[in-house]
């Protein structure tokens, strides 16, 4: 008899140290990200608003090649594409050489991921149908999950998150940016320029090229792509597109070539390595620091603001709706695929995940300025709704996080015992409950 997969069961050590690195990192930027964000509201209320508008509006750039763009532009078209350049070389890792290159283990997420997509998207659209005025277009704004805020509520509650939950919530927001990435290129591209995309697979070609014979010279690399990006940009299609199209050029693992898997990584774990920080520290809090700064007019414009549409589904598609999606699916994959929920967790775990899951915010911000246009009444409620729902959910996290401290500290305590002289926990080298 088969022994049924475990959801969110303990997989490899070297996979979970490596997600323990990544997630320190991570953690780090979501700081920054909440204090960018902060400065941004107060600075955005206070006597000297126009101050912020005047330096998020200002134009730099060339013009000949329509780069003379507003810095806030520039921080969700440029800085962004870092961020989803490290995202896609996390996600190809994970799939080729990690624990999720296991069909049964990657269901989960993917699967969850969809869920968390789906669910809350349907809730905006319920609460927005009577509306003409193109609020509808904002339906994908509460789909997006952020890593690097969720992370830090994880840090400032102080949780024992088990390593499997943690691993699942880095893959599955990652999985979440990358499918809204794609609802980006399809859904919120407008002008499509086809000669200026076709264009762009030549230094897009180029840059793989090179990647994959492990150049790493940025003198060569970065030229390519900056021309892959400048020439998506021109197309029409958000520019953050072209990171992630570029990130799945680059290999994983070696070659035959040049050794085979055993010879090492792959150019994506050094890349990752080296642009993580500047995806965390400077990418996403500056995109923050340029997209948080919400006018809310005193109490009366916070009340206009709460009660909109708009900012109601965007705040129940975030709370209510990651909540219900990321949960279902989970329990959908364990009715249907004979897999069962690891023995030491329970699900009031997956849960508080999934209520972290609803902590949207930089992806949100980006699709809520291509859904209405930056500057717009429709837009400033979006941005509302967003703060709103993304604070909900990640105090609704913590106390359900809180009540199960206890148990993940117990976890935590046993994978930290037993550790042989290799260093490795002996929770590690026994055979898995997965045969």
């Amino acid at each position: 008899m088969t022994t049924p997969t475990r959801l969110f069961g303990r997989g490899s050590w070297p996979e979970t140290r490596r997600i323990a690195e990544v997630l320190r990192k991570e953690t780090v930027g979501g700081a920054l990200l909440l204090g960018a964000a902060a400065i941004a509201l107060v600075w955005a209320n206070s006597p000297w608003a126009e101050s912020y508008e005047a330096l998020r509006d200002t134009r730099v750039g060339p013009a000949p090649l329509h780069l003379d763009l507003a810095l806030g532009t520039w921080a969700a078209d440029g800085l962004l594409a870092i961020f989803f350049f490290v995202a896609g070389l996390e996600l190809k890792r994970e799939f080729v050489a990690g624990d999720l290159r296991e069909p049964r283990r990657a269901a989960l997420p993917v699967a969850a991921a969809i869920g968390g997509m789906a669910v809350p998207a349907l809730f905006f659209v319920l609460l927005n149908l009577g509306r003409d005025d193109g609020a509808l277009r904002g339906w994908a704004i509460p789909s997006a999950t952020d890593i690097a805020f969720a992370l830090a509520v994880l840090a400032v509650i102080s949780t024992h998150l088990p390593s499997a939950l943690r691993t699942f919530l880095l893959t599955l927001a990652v999985v979440d940016d990358l499918l809204a990435i794609v609802v980006i290129a399809i859904f919120y591209t407008e002008d499509l320029s086809v000669a200026p995309l076709l264009l762009a697979l030549v230094p897009l070609a180029l840059f793989g090229l090179l990647v994959q014979k492990r150049v790493r010279s940025w003198l060569l690399l970065l030229p390519l792509a900056a021309g892959t990006w400048v020439l998506v940009h021109e197309s029409g299609v958000h520019a953050t597109v072209a990171g992630v199209l570029l990130a799945f050029t680059v290999p994983v693992v070696r070659s035959a070539a040049a050794g085979g898997p055993d010879a090492g990584p792959g150019l994506a774990e050094h890349f990752e390595h080296r642009l993580r920080p500047l995806s965390a520290g400077v990418a996403v809090p500056v995109f923050a620091f340029f997209s948080a700064g919400v006018a809310v007019g005193g109490l009366s414009g916070l009340g206009a603001s709460v009660t909109d549409s708009v900012a109601v589904g965007i705040a129940v598609g975030l709370v209510a709706g990651k909540a219900i999606g990321i949960s279902a699916s989970t329990w959908l994959v364990s009715r249907f695929t004979r897999a069962q929920l690891d023995e030491a967790l329970g699900w009031p775990d997956v849960l508080g995940l999934a209520l972290l899951g609803g902590i949207g915010f930089t992806v949100s911000l980006l699709i809520t300025e291509l859904a209405y246009g930056a500057g717009s009444e429709t837009y400033e409620h979006a941005k509302v709704g967003i703060l709103t729902g993304t604070l909900a959910a990640a105090l609704l996290a913590s106390v359900v996080l809180r009540l199960r401290n206890r148990r993940y500290r117990r976890l935590y305590e046993e994978e930290q015992v037993d550790r042989d002289a290799d260093g490795v926990p002996d929770v590690y080298q026994r055979p898995s409950a997965e045969g």
